[in-house]
């Protein structure tokens, strides 16, 4: 989990305490004694963008807070799927995937992330291809809500036909020298 969303949070509730006591505030800014002293915490006020178009404070402030639970619960930048990879011997790949429980499209997308996933580590290792050896998808269900889950095995593979050419050249050179 990246550092900025750990501190989204906090960094909301700073932002909606900093917004509900803006200026203009009646009663007195300690801390001392209940609060509010006197008034509401949001004031009564109208912010007014121009003659015609104007809005409430407390509206702004309560659609700020739906905005911002909404973003912290669907979290559009985060990405769709968890990926695990385990390595066995003979380069094959054991990779399981899991999709956000709360989720704003992608649904049907696991193969494709399964095959980038594959596809990825192919190159990093300086593999020619790959065999998708077992493929599932299905949805585990919990207390919090289903959620999608895929798995499946893959083998890197390498090309060795340029390397059996080149072994098939030099033994007809030698062949042709006696």
């Amino acid at each position: 989990m990246t550092s900025f969303r750990r501190c989204r949070l906090p960094l909301c509730a700073v932002l909606l305490l900093g917004l509900a006591g803006c200026a203009g505030y009646p009663g007195p800014t300690g801390f001392s004694g209940s609060l509010p002293a006197k008034g509401p915490i949001i004031p009564d006020t109208t912010l007014n963008i121009s003659n015609s178009v104007q809005f409430p404070l407390e509206k702004l402030i309560y659609w700020g807070a739906y905005a911002g639970a909404a973003y912290l619960i669907l979290d559009p930048l985060a990405p769709n799927w968890e990926i695990e990879q385990a390595a066995f011997p003979d380069s094959h790949y054991h990779f399981s995937l899991k999709m956000k429980r709360v989720y704003a499209g992608g649904a049907g997308e696991s193969r494709v992330v399964f095959h980038q996933q594959a596809k990825e580590l192919m190159r990093q290792g300086g593999y020619d291809g790959y065999q998708v050896l077992e493929y599932t998808e299905g949805i585990e269900s919990s207390v919090m809500g289903s959620q999608r889950v895929s798995q499946g095995v893959i083998r890197l593979t390498r090309n060795d036909a340029p390397v059996k050419a080149v072994a098939v050249a030099v033994e007809a050179r030698s062949s042709d020298g006696n």
